[in-house]
């Protein structure tokens, strides 16, 4: 009950609030303006992440605390989630400016959001290995914040490189967040399906507004968010007891974005390019080049993912 009440509530809230910010980004000029790497065509209000974030920290933080006490690591997650959000406004508003904004305090501040994960408890603690006499191997402390933070700061890019087509981020950090929350069940872990629910929810909540034709854009501060949010609930979550084979499962419910990423970043350093400037070498990119139309090229990575989604489910019931 309290996991549906989460999902529905930051749905609600997350689709009612988006007409207000969409109004205030126009009145603000908050505004993503075409360009030749941009596929829309008009200007796009950039400031839909202020709903998600809203709808995730209000449905996520009212029903932790109706269901329980809220472990340690919320306060952390919640700390993280704000800071990247921030940084994300900041960009966002660089971007509507016509200006570039550093990558660097991006980078800062993502590490930060993500030891701020780390210092409140959340960590990827180690796995086990299933032989005849299992073992289970413990990371010392250094090698389990390293692996938490690159872990997290990893996908927070992943997702920020993933948004370049309409519903694309947030269909994808749907599938994803259902995925967790499938895991959370399975693992009897009711907080982290609460938290994935809420991302789920918020996600959902502004696809409405954001598939195509797009009303609105979730900007820096909505795929960096939806990134930090999946990244730490997997951490807590889905990694937690971990096993060798279980330890792809949150890999798997991430693939789209991860597998993307990785392929775009080796392309760009072969090409001899910053791995972070933006280009057009996405798999989306490609599917429209390719003749897709826009629906068509997210519709087929909304396949992917659930595909990629589905293997993550089966090996969390195998191995239970």
């Amino acid at each position: 009950m309290f996991v549906w009440m989460s999902g529905i509530l930051a749905f609600v809230i997350a689709w009612a609030t988006v007409p207000y910010v969409r109004r205030l980004a126009f009145r603000w000029q908050f505004l993503d303006r075409p360009n030749q790497r941009k596929v829309h065509k008009a200007p796009l209000p950039l400031l839909g992440g202020v709903s998600m974030f809203v709808a995730f920290v209000v449905a996520a933080t009212v029903i932790t605390y109706i269901q329980g006490s809220a472990p340690k690591v919320y306060p952390g997650i919640l700390c993280g989630a704000a800071l990247l959000f921030g940084i994300g406004l900041v960009d966002d508003y660089c971007k509507s400016r016509g200006r570039d904004f550093s990558p660097w305090p991006r980078l800062v501040t993502q590490i930060v959001a993500a030891a701020a994960v780390v210092f409140s408890g959340g960590t990827v603690h180690g796995f086990s290995i299933p032989l005849h006499h299992p073992a289970y191997v413990q990371f010392p402390y250094w090698l389990s914040t390293f692996v938490t933070i690159v872990w997290i700061v990893g996908v927070i890019n992943v997702f920020n490189f993933l948004d370049g087509l309409d519903g694309l981020a947030a269909g994808i950090a749907s599938i994803s967040a259902v995925t967790l929350l499938f895991v959370a069940l399975v693992k009897g872990d009711v907080t982290s399906a609460i938290w994935a629910a809420a991302v789920t929810g918020s996600a959902l909540g502004f696809l409405r507004h954001n598939f195509h034709p797009a009303r609105i854009i979730m900007g820096d501060a909505g795929s960096t968010l939806l990134g930090f949010l999946l990244a730490t609930i997997s951490v807590v979550g889905a990694f937690k007891s971990a096993t060798v084979i279980s330890i792809f499962v949150p890999v798997l419910a991430l693939g789209v974005p991860i597998f993307d990423a990785i392929h775009v970043v080796i392309r760009r350093a072969m090409a001899g390019k910053p791995v972070y400037k933006p280009d057009k070498t996405h798999g989306h990119h490609r599917l429209l080049n390719s003749g897709f139309s826009q629906v068509q090229a997210v519709t087929f990575m909304y396949l992917v993912s659930a595909c990629f989604s589905l293997a993550s489910m089966i090996l969390v019931l195998l191995q239970h």
